[in-house]
């Protein structure tokens, strides 16, 4: 199981120093990992092959290099199993990582698997009233042709109906495969002063699921958190969606959502 596998994983000390490393500087070769470690290349690569195992560390490559990002889905996960019921509040922290102030940009990439289809997830994706299921009560309308706008509304369900949450461009559209969007957020003075990043959204089928790979970049270098603190709640929200047909119900997804006093 992969929370088996993500406890294995963390239960080394050379490797939490890693995912540590990652968590200073995200987006790190082989080789300045290794420079850092009393190691060998050898040793150092099978530490970082549990963490992808694990779903801990993902990669890309960029050009001739290949580089490892954290990836915070499975801790959310365990988050929302377990942590969250005795201490939500001090566990949310644990889904704030990766603020580097010291590059001009950044990147944030996430993965995840879910048993679905890439139609049922792409579905999933640009359908407003689903969206709004695992996105925190918001709804991204558009036509969803290449070059058209979206536009992100807060639904019914939230305590702002209407108002719009962020806005930007879909660069690429290539269901059920690939998305590329620009990302304006609106919701405070704070973000919208950050301008635009971008989004991508990866689909590849994997036997009877799906890997979904969200890369959120562009951003600026020490951007408020609040831009991609989120994606690892939304994902973990989507996961739950499609394959149970549930909501989340921990605190954090229920943020902005009415109480049922309230509705």
């Amino acid at each position: 199981m992969v929370m088996d596998a993500v406890f294995k994983a963390v239960a080394d000390p050379t490797r939490r120093r890693l995912l540590d490393m990652l968590f200073r500087q995200d987006g790190q070769t082989l080789g300045q990992l290794e420079r850092r470690l009393a190691m060998t290349r050898f040793g150092v690569m099978k530490h970082l092959r549990v963490l992808e195992d694990a779903r801990l560390v993902v990669t890309k490559w960029r050009g001739r290099e290949k580089l490892h990002f954290l990836n915070a889905v499975p801790i959310r996960q365990i988050h929302d199993r377990w942590i969250d019921k005795y201490a939500a509040p001090m566990a949310a922290m644990l889904t704030r990582l990766k603020k580097d102030i010291e590059e001009e940009t950044m990147e944030k990439v996430y993965e995840i698997y879910i048993k679905t289809t890439p139609e049922r997830l792409w579905q999933a994706i640009t359908d407003p009233e689903r969206r709004s299921k695992y996105s925190f009560g918001v709804g991204l309308h558009s036509d969803w042709t290449p070059g058209s706008r979206y536009h992100a509304l807060a639904t019914d369900m939230t305590t702002s109906p209407g108002v719009e949450i962020a806005e930007g461009e879909n660069v690429e559209v290539d269901p059920p495969r690939r998305l590329v969007q620009t990302f304006r957020a609106l919701w405070s003075d704070d973000v919208k002063a950050e301008g635009h990043s971008r989004v991508t959204w990866e689909i590849e089928p994997v036997g009877d699921s799906c890997r979904l790979t969200v890369t959120h970049d562009q951003l600026r270098g020490g951007a408020n958190a609040e831009l991609y603190g989120g994606w690892p709640m939304i994902l973990s929200g989507l996961k739950t969606l499609l394959e149970t047909g549930e909501t989340l119900t921990t605190p954090g997804s229920l943020r902005y959502v009415k109480s049922p006093a309230t509705v």
